[in-house]
């Protein structure tokens, strides 16, 4: 039996928005060098945003593939466009929003194990 709750499954679209984000920031880092290569990204927010709002999330469309070309970064000579101190710093932002969604879906399922426990104790 599976136990969720609203938060626990927003919680859980956030955790894999963070994941998916973290794979790209990796993939950009690791194209640094290669000619031509363009920095890819989506916008977290509003992919969230999205996710929250659908009726049925499915979790079909990955925002991985609804990743674009970030537009305004400068490019190289070589056309590469991808900036290590700009992926860098995205790498930290990614980093901490998982480590906060972790933390917080900890808590959602410690507050519904200690409900279950409470009423399980009042009977």
């Amino acid at each position: 039996m599976q136990v969720t709750t609203p938060l626990s499954d927003a919680l859980g679209l956030y955790l894999d928005l963070a994941s998916d984000q973290l794979k790209l920031t990796a993939g950009n880092m690791a194209n640094v060098d290669t000619p031509g290569y363009k920095t890819q990204g989506f916008d977290f927010d509003a992919e969230f945003a999205r996710e929250l709002s659908a009726q049925d999330p499915t979790g079909a469309t990955t925002a991985l593939e609804k990743a674009a070309d970030v537009d305004g970064l400068v490019a190289r000579p070589d056309g590469n466009n991808v900036s290590m101190d700009r992926e860098s710093m995205q790498l930290a932002k990614s980093q901490l929003q998982f480590k906060t969604g972790v933390a917080l879906l900890k808590r959602e399922y410690a507050n519904v194990m200690a409900a279950i426990h409470a009423d399980a104790n009042s009977r």
